[in-house]
């Protein structure tokens, strides 16, 4: 069984920058993927970028290339996703997810971390 815990959401205005982290299980940076998605309120979710286990990086969606950035911390068992420009429609549940694959819906997922872009 894979566990996701993420963190750092928040309140935060145009222009921030904030980084959200995803804490896996042991090993599960070695073995599975790791894409991060969002969801607004009334909206699908959308999958934004994704790590494989050999560090391949996959953008899924154009509105965050050259803004959101994904890093692994083997030692921390830790995915990071860095966002940069917010903007107010990046306002979303955060959540990351692990699969063998870089997918549009992930085997395990965890709860999220809300974030917040308002002035």
């Amino acid at each position: 069984q894979v566990h996701l815990v993420e963190s750092g959401g928040g309140l935060a205005q145009p222009g921030d920058s904030l980084t959200l982290s995803c804490a896996a299980s042991e090993a599960t940076l070695d073995t599975y993927a790791i894409g991060w998605f969002r969801q607004a309120p009334g909206k699908g979710p959308e999958g934004l970028l994704c790590i494989t286990n050999n560090d391949q990086i996959k953008v899924n969606l154009d509105e965050v290339k050259g803004r959101f950035t994904i890093s692994k911390d083997y030692a921390k068992n830790t995915v990071y996703l860095h966002m940069s420009g917010l903007k107010p429609e990046d306002t979303a549940l955060y959540y990351c997810g692990a699969d063998w694959t870089c997918i549009q819906t992930m085997r395990f997922r965890g709860r999220g971390t809300q974030v917040t872009v308002s002035s």
